[in-house]
């Protein structure tokens, strides 16, 4: 568990990002929310959060605000102070996150760093309330919370709650970010969005069926960023659109393969190389500590 600052009182803990594999909307329920299937694949790179414990029982968060978020609104913060209600501790926390992970790409930044909190300060604060309760804590924060307290590869369906770990094998990933933030409130309100889609089932995913993203055809006809890192992306193989978001990224199954068709992109497009994770990196640190 690396500790970046001179300050040994801080600990350092990985919040790593992660991709959908493809996502459908089989149906609408009647309360309003979107049944939904996707396929999280944790990448082995991502945001640090950053925890020093306090005695005085505030949590606080340093450094400048994330992404125009208000500290009482950062899930962070939220995720911090539900589990001193949970487990009514007196202990308090300040939180700095180094930010890697782009708001609104559909990559889980938010929910990655509030799973991180809630992992971390179970460990910090010494509860120990296990993975089930701490996964049902992130759950009220964000659907995606629970795959990252989790941490494992995992087939989702609910709204995203309902997770069956699978093994993936090892990929690389090029990844790009056309830096446009759509509220993943209207793409669920767009009326072109199709939510009948035909369930798939994890054996449809391992033949290869081109399952999809029931979000890429409303934000690449509504963001002409979007279309454009397609083109460029199509250049080097077959992109797709992960989650709600904007990112979008193409999966080759060398690191060689993947820094080749990075270098042949564009170099005014914001590209990098990722690894998929067998597992969570958060959780190699919690194993370390």
């Amino acid at each position: 568990m690396a500790r970046p600052f001179p300050d040994p009182a801080w600990s350092s803990w990985p919040a790593p990002a992660k991709l959908n594999l493809f996502l459908r909307i089989p149906r609408r329920r009647a309360d309003g929310y979107h049944e939904l299937q996707t396929l999280f694949r944790i990448l082995d790179w991502g945001d640090t959060v950053h925890l020093r414990l306090r005695d005085d029982g505030a949590v606080r968060r340093e450094g400048d605000s994330v992404a125009g978020v208000a500290e009482a609104d950062d899930l962070m913060v939220r995720a911090a102070n539900m589990l001193k209600m949970e487990a009514n501790v007196g202990k308090g926390v300040d939180i700095r996150v180094q930010k890697r992970i782009p708001a609104g790409a559909g990559m889980g930044g938010g929910s990655s760093d509030a799973a991180t909190v809630l992992r971390a300060l179970d460990r910090l604060w010494g509860l120990d309330l296990g993975e089930d309760r701490l996964a049902a804590l992130g759950l009220r924060l964000g659907a995606d919370v629970p795959v990252f307290v989790r941490g494992r590869n995992a087939w989702a369906e609910g709204v995203g709650e309902l997770l069956t770990p699978v093994q993936l094998p090892p990929a690389w990933y090029v990844l790009a970010d056309p830096a446009v933030h759509v509220a993943t409130a209207a793409l669920f309100q767009a009326p072109e969005l199709t939510r009948n889609a035909a369930p798939a089932t994890i054996a449809d995913f391992v033949s290869g069926a081109g399952l999809g993203n029931a979000f890429e055809p409303v934000l690449r006809r509504r963001e002409p960023a979007v279309e454009a890192v397609f083109e460029a992306l199509a250049r080097i193989g077959t992109p797709r659109l992960t989650g709600s978001g904007s990112g979008c990224f193409v999966e080759f199954a060398t690191r060689e393969s993947a820094e080749a068709a990075l270098a042949a992109l564009p170099s005014s497009l914001r590209a990098w190389v990722a690894a998929g994770a067998a597992r969570s990196p958060l959780l190699d640190a919690l194993e370390e500590a």
